[in-house]
C-alpha cells in the first residue's frame, strides 16, 4: 500500500507559488523603516538625476506627473523573509527619466529624504526593471510605504527599492548604501538569498 492515499495533494497554497529560498507569503504589507518617517509634501518633492560629471535632471511633482506612467505588477521579497504576490504600482520607468541623459555610469545610489541610500548596477535598474512608483493598489502611495513616491526595484531585496526617494546619483565605481555600510550585501538578490555581506 503506498504511503499517500490517491488524490491527496498535501497542504498547497490555493495555486502553485515558487517563492525564493527561505521566503514565507504574507497578504499583509509590513512596514519596515530605519529611522523616522519623513513627510514630504508634494509641492516640496523633487526628484533629481545626477551623472558622473555632475549634470542634474530634476523634476517638480508637476513635472513628474506629466511623464508617461507604467502599471506594473510584481512580487516583492523583503530580506527579513516576507514575500508578497501579485502587488500593483503606478509610477514612471527609469527607462523615461534615464532616457535622455547622458552617461557612462556603471552603477546608481539612490537618495532618501530622510537620508537614506542604496546602491546597485545601472544595468538593474533599466530594460523594464524598474519604477519611481507613487501609486499602490489604485491608492497614493502612502508615507510609511515611501509616499509620495519610492523606487521599486522588484527582483531583488526591498531594501533596495528605497522609500521617500528624491534622487539618484550615477557612478563609475560602486559606492554602499546604508545597509550595505551595515553589513548588508551589495546586490541581494533574493533568489541567491544574498541578505548579508559573504552570502
Amino acid at each position: 500500500m503506498g504511503i499517500v492515499s490517491p488524490g491527496f495533494r498535501g497542504r498547497g497554497r490555493g495555486r502553485d507559488v515558487k517563492l525564493p529560498p527561505g521566503q514565507y507569503l504574507t497578504e499583509d504589507f509590513p512596514v519596515l523603516s530605519a529611522g523616522p518617517t519623513p513627510r514630504v509634501g508634494k509641492d516640496d518633492w523633487e526628484f533629481t538625476v545626477t551623472t558622473e560629471s555632475g549634470r542634474e535632471y530634476s523634476w517638480d511633482w508637476r513635472q513628474f506627473m506629466e511623464l508617461p506612467s507604467e502599471t506594473p505588477t510584481v512580487d516583492i521579497h523583503c530580506v527579513t523573509k516576507w514575500s508578497k504576490l501579485g502587488t500593483r504600482w503606478q509610477g514612471v520607468s527609469l527607462d523615461t527619466l534615464l532616457a535622455d541623459v547622458d552617461t557612462a555610469a556603471d552603477y546608481v545610489l539612490a537618495h532618501s529624504y530622510g537620508g537614506y541610500t542604496t546602491n546597485m548596477p545601472l544595468e538593474d535598474v533599466l530594460d523594464g526593471q524598474a519604477w519611481i512608483a507613487y501609486r499602490f493598489d489604485g491608492e497614493d502611495l502612502p508615507a510609511e510605504h515611501g509616499g509620495p513616491a519610492r523606487l521599486l526595484v522588484p527582483h531583488l531585496y526591498f531594501w533596495k527599492s528605497a522609500k521617500w526617494v528624491r534622487g539618484l546619483r550615477l557612478l563609475d565605481q560602486d559606492e554602499p548604501g546604508f545597509w550595505e555600510t551595515a553589513g548588508y550585501h551589495d546586490y541581494g538578490d533574493p533568489w541567491r538569498e544574498q541578505r548579508y555581506q559573504g552570502d
